[in-house]
């Protein structure tokens, strides 16, 4: 079996640690260069549920996409939710390795795996990676259909590829609309909207969009936005990294048993639909002028 610091620098190679943007907290969180690694679990989140998982599955290394700590911390204390997923790793001997932005522009990356799902074909990165003369690397993907559907179409094609959610899929613009190519970037992607119109796609899918910035894009353009559960826009990519891995180990005959988690780690457990009536479709009428109150505000 290899020692981690060989999985690593493996992973590294992949994922060079100096790709991630300067805020993020990527690399190796907690375990010993030396120690033997046979097992590896990929999952988003590195949460009590996947650690437990992983201590079930007897892994040695768990790899996630997102950090622990991402802004830092002054105490691992086990009395803490994120100190007791560290002493639950130490104590069994699982080392953490986090891949995140650096995994959001790699070649094949984060949103390769996104579009993979969805029979997309890429085309080139959104915001390509300026460091690279290949123009492969990048943030988000510009990709075509094979042939035209509607936005109702893609939207079902996405509930039904990723990860179900309580979220599914929500879509803003015209159902209806063709749709030939789209951007997609997982995890939140509304800060990308100069991007994803100055590429003149016919429509956007992403994760965590805002209000604000979907309400002037629909204004301002006939882009039409499909607004995925964030965990299940980058859920693919574990099952991407984890091929790589795989390829990795038989080149080097380390004979690794490498899974992806099925743990469900979005924080959102339900949704109830709204369903529009006669009584909540009509205008509010205007206060009497006798009132002694006034109506609150919706939130």
């Amino acid at each position: 079996m290899p020692r981690l610091s060989e999985v690593i620098a493996a992973l590294e190679n992949l994922w060079p640690a100096e790709r991630a943007e300067s805020w993020d907290a990527v690399g190796t969180v907690v375990g010993d260069p030396d120690q033997e690694v046979g097992r590896v679990l990929f999952a988003v989140d590195p949460v009590r549920d996947v650690v437990a998982e992983a201590v079930r599955l007897g892994a040695d290394l768990l790899v996630t996409h997102h950090p622990l700590y991402l802004r830092g911390t002054t105490t691992v204390a086990a009395g803490t939710v994120k100190g007791r997923v560290v002493h639950t790793l130490i104590k069994n001997d699982i080392a953490l390795h986090v891949a995140h932005t650096n995994a959001d522009t790699a070649d094949p990356g984060v949103s390769d795996a996104l579009a993979g799902a969805l029979d997309l074909r890429v085309v080139r990165p959104l915001v390509p990676d300026p460091t690279d003369p290949a123009g492969r690397r990048g943030l988000g993907r510009i990709c075509e259909l094979d042939h035209p559907v509607t936005v109702r179409e893609l939207a079902a094609r996405a509930a039904e590829r990723l990860p179900a959610t309580a979220q599914g899929i929500r879509v803003a613009g015209d159902p209806e609309a063709l749709v030939r190519t789209v951007a997609v970037s997982g995890g939140s992607g509304d800060s990308l909207f100069d991007q994803v119109r100055a590429a003149g796609v016919d429509a956007f899918l992403t994760a965590d969009l805002r209000h604000h910035p979907a309400s002037e894009a629909v204004a301002e353009t006939p882009l039409a936005l499909l607004d995925a559960a964030h965990w299940a826009t980058e859920w693919p990519w574990c099952e991407l990294a984890a091929a790589q891995l795989d390829e990795i180990s038989d080149q080097h005959g380390w004979d690794l048993r490498v899974h992806v988690s099925k743990t469900v780690t979005d924080p959102w457990t339900a949704h109830a639909a709204s369903h529009p009536s006669p009584t909540t479709a009509r205008p509010p009428s205007a206060p009497r002028a006798s009132s002694s109150h006034s109506p609150g505000a919706p939130n």
